[in-house]
C-alpha cells in the first residue's frame, strides 16, 4: 500500500540509524509528524512531544504516548527538524537538556529544512557520527558533551515582537504582525458581533484587535499549534477570551456564533495546499448562524471565492491589494452547496 513519500523517507533514515530497533531505555522524540514511521521504536518506552494538534492526534491514534510538552529525563532522543531554523535549534536544545552527558540525540531532517547547515553547526559544538544520507535528507547522531555546550540562544524563549505581544520559535509570523492580519483588522466593523470565533488564531494579535472595540461578549481562539496558543494566552488577559487547542477544520461549539474572523494557513509543511483554507471556510459556515458574518483574509492568488459561494449566500471583497484580499461572507448555509441539494 502506498502511504506517500514522507513515510518512505522517514522509514528509510530511522531504520538506517537504528537497525537493531529500540536502543534501550526511555526514548524521547521531538517533532515527529503524524504519518512518520517510527517502527524501530518501542511505543511503551517512547514519549513523543508534538504540539501540532493534527499530528498529535494521529500519533496518539497509533498508540504512542504523545503530549504537547513532555517532562522528565531520557536515555536517548530524536529531534525532527522543522522548517524554521530557530525552532529546530530549540528542539535540539530541548532534547539535549533531558539527557545525561554521553547520551545520544539523533537529528533527522530534509535538505530543504536545513539539515546540512545544522550538521555543520553541531560538528563545531559536539561529537557527531553515524551520518546517514537518504531520500533528500540526513539523520545523524550527536553525543551530548559535559557542561553547557549549546549556545544559550538555541533554547526556546518567548520574544516580544510588538508592544505587549510575545511569540515563540516556529509559530506563524513569529517575527511580527502578519500584513494580511493587519489588513483584516482594519476591515473589521466598528462594532463586532457578540459571539466570535478566531479560526487559526495564532499568537492572538487579531483577536486582541477585535477585543479592543465594542461588541464582543465571548471570543473563541482556535489554534492547532500549541506554542502559538501558549503565546496567545500570554498576550490576551481578557476574561472574554476562550482558548482551544484544536484543529480549526473540525472545531465545534454547542451553540452557533454570529462572527468568525480568520487568516487561514495555506501550507502543510512546505507544500502549498489551498484545501486547508477551503476546510476553514466550511468550518466557519458550520459555526455561524444564518445571520452571522465571516471576515477572512487570503493571498490574492488563492481561488477561495468558489468555495465561499458554496457555503455562503453573499460574498464581498471589502478591500485588498496585489498581495491580499479581505472578504466578508454572510448567509451561512445558504450557498450553492445547500441550493444544489434541494
Amino acid at each position: 500500500m502506498h502511504h506517500g513519500k514522507r513515510i518512505a523517507v522517514t522509514v528509510t533514515r530511522l531504520s538506517l540509524a537504528l537497525p537493531d530497533g529500540h536502543p534501550g531505555g526511555d526514548f524521547l522524540v521531538i517533532g515527529a509528524r503524524g504519518a512518520d514511521d517510527l517502527s524501530p521504536l518501542d511505543p511503551a518506552r517512547t514519549r513523543i512531544q508534538q504540539g501540532h494538534f493534527p499530528d498529535h492526534r494521529a500519533l496518539a491514534a497509533r498508540g504512542f504516548q504523545v503530549a504537547p510538552v513532555v517532562e522528565g529525563r531520557f536515555n536517548a532522543a530524536l529531534a525532527v527538524l522543522p522548517r524554521a531554523k530557530a525552532e529546530g535549534r530549540a528542539r535540539i536544545a530541548d532534547a539535549a537538556s533531558r539527557l545525561s552527558p554521553g547520551a545520544v540525540v539523533w537529528i533527522d531532517g530534509q535538505k530543504t529544512d536545513g539539515v546540512d547547515s545544522m550538521l555543520r553547526d553541531l560538528r563545531r559544538l559536539a561529537p557527531v557520527d553515524e551520518v546517514h544520507s537518504k531520500a533528500h535528507g540526513k539523520i545523524f547522531r550527536v553525543t551530548v558533551p559535559v557542561g553547557d555546550w549549546l549556545p544559550p540562544d538555541w533554547s526556546a524563549r518567548a520574544q516580544e515582537v510588538a508592544p505587549g505581544f510575545v511569540t515563540r520559535p516556529g509559530v506563524f509570523s513569529a517575527d511580527g504582525v502578519d500584513p494580511g492580519s493587519a489588513m483584516l483588522a482594519q476591515a473589521l466593523p466598528d462594532r463586532m458581533p457578540t459571539r466570535v470565533v478566531d479560526l487559526g488564531a495564532g499568537w492572538g494579535w487579531l483577536s486582541a484587535q477585535a477585543l479592543a472595540g465594542p461588541g464582543i461578549e465571548v471570543i473563541h481562539l482556535v489554534e492547532a499549534d500549541h506554542a502559538a496558543l501558549e503565546s496567545a494566552r500570554d498576550n490576551i488577559a481578557d476574561p472574554r477570551a476562550r482558548f482551544h487547542w484544536a484543529d480549526a477544520r473540525d472545531f465545534a461549539l454547542s451553540e452557533p456564533v454570529n462572527g468568525v474572523i480568520m487568516n487561514p494557513p495555506f501550507h502543510d509543511g512546505r507544500a502549498a495546499d489551498p484545501r486547508i483554507g477551503a476546510d476553514f471556510i466550511a468550518a466557519a459556515a458550520r459555526l455561524l448562524t444564518g445571520a452571522g458574518r465571516l471576515w477572512m483574509v487570503a493571498n490574492r492568488h488563492l481561488p477561495y471565492e468558489a468555495v465561499l459561494s458554496q457555503h455562503f449566500a453573499q460574498v464581498t471583497e471589502l478591500r485588498g491589494d496585489n498581495r491580499f484580499k479581505v472578504i466578508e461572507a454572510t448567509g451561512a448555509g445558504r450557498g450553492a452547496a445547500r441550493k444544489g441539494r434541494r
